[in-house]
């Protein structure tokens, strides 16, 4: 009688068999396996008798609820006899035991049967991917809420995924004045633009991150008015060098920023916001960004910019600029994840001076 049961390192011999009898090309290496089962933050599950009938891999991404089912897979000779219904299930179960607020996947286009199971099993289409397989096939984006009575907001912040490790804030920047004006079209000219501009020149090493006082001026710059809540108005991120040159240059770029700042009347409250205030602020028409600790979500200290997507009684929902294909993390990953509000608040300090920062936007009335 075949079982599911949590797959081992002994399973990954007819894991890759699987795979090739499944799979003509997008396929899971060895070494991909390996590391779902050892290192990464997921749930691999087999369908067994005498031999592998099917798995299903979960993905979880540190600091969300956000599930994402990253893999199914079915032998042929057990097709059509609930194979992939119990596996989904299965996936469901445990994705609701980890505390998941939905289950996200892709499928393509073309696989009719895959795409009548999802639905059948209440997921429904939130996008459309193309040219997304290693064949040039388009991928359909389905979403299952696991929390029925708490449904994630409908967003009207649009995604823009950052092009380089180190431009989260311009690209958290283009969404939020992109979500406020249909006129801003963010592409990566504009994003590079933003970091030199905004960039405190210096990190812990490689090019410098950008802190709320040049994001604020360069929203400001584009025709939108800027208010900015940080813990402290001294410079951000100095503890995360050590050369007291590069120190030297950081605290002269905060001071012309700062300077500019005064100079354009733009408002600053040393001073944290919380939910309620970024609710609040949703409300009103206004666009928020919010610096967080990635250490919750990456398991990496460096600071990260976020948008916020929406909120409700439970949950915050950020597009996140930064896609990690080391971990398999697509833009499907990144779109409205939910937070929840404790953790949120806990992510949104970062250094050991627990340093925050807002922004908010608003387009700026034309007279």
């Amino acid at each position: 009688m075949a079982t599911i049961r949590p797959a081992t390192l002994a399973d990954l011999d007819a894991l890759l068999a699987l795979e090739r009898d499944c799979f003509a090309s997008d396929r899971l290496s060895r070494r991909s396996f390996r590391h779902m089962l050892t290192q990464a933050h997921a749930d691999l599950l087999v369908h067994a008798n005498d031999s592998l009938l099917g798995y299903a891999l979960l993905l979880h991404h540190r600091g969300t609820q956000l599930g994402r089912l990253y893999s199914i897979a079915v032998h042929p000779s057990a097709r059509g006899e609930g194979t992939g219904r119990a596996l989904l299930r299965a996936v469901e179960a445990i994705a609701i035991e980890r505390g998941c607020s939905s289950i996200r996947l892709e499928v393509a286009t073309d696989n009719a049967a895959a795409i009548a199971l999802y639905r059948s099993e209440g997921f429904a289409e939130i996008g459309r991917y193309f040219d997304y397989y290693e064949d040039h096939g388009d991928a359909l984006r389905m979403e299952k809420s696991l929390l029925a009575k708490l449904p994630a907001p409908e967003s009207s912040v649009p995604f823009y995924a950052q092009s380089t490790e180190f431009t989260c804030g311009p690209a958290a920047l283009l969404m939020a004045m992109a979500s406020l004006d249909g006129d801003t079209h963010p592409d990566r000219r504009g994003e590079l633009r933003i970091w030199r501009e905004a960039t405190s020149i210096f990190m812990t090493s490689g090019h410098g991150g950008c802190g709320p006082f040049g994001l604020a001026l360069a929203a400001h710059h584009r025709g939108f008015s800027s208010e900015v809540f940080v813990s402290s108005r001294e410079p951000m991120f100095l503890n995360t060098v050590r050369s007291a040159l590069k120190k030297e240059v950081m605290r002269v770029v905060h001071e012309e920023f700062s300077e500019e700042i005064a100079a354009m009347e733009i408002p600053v409250h040393e001073t944290a916001i919380d939910i309620s205030g970024l609710r609040d602020a949703l409300a009103r028409g206004k666009a928020a960004m919010v610096l967080v600790s990635s250490s919750r979500i990456y398991n990496e200290r460096f600071p990260h910019w976020l948008v916020i997507a929406g909120i409700d009684d439970r949950f915050v929902y950020v597009h996140d600029p930064y896609i990690d294909t080391d971990t398999h993390k697509s833009a499907t990953d990144s779109i409205n994840i939910p937070i929840r509000h404790d953790a949120f608040t806990a992510m949104t300090r970062y250094g050991r001076n627990a340093a925050r920062a807002t922004l908010l936007l608003e387009k700026t009335r034309k007279q």
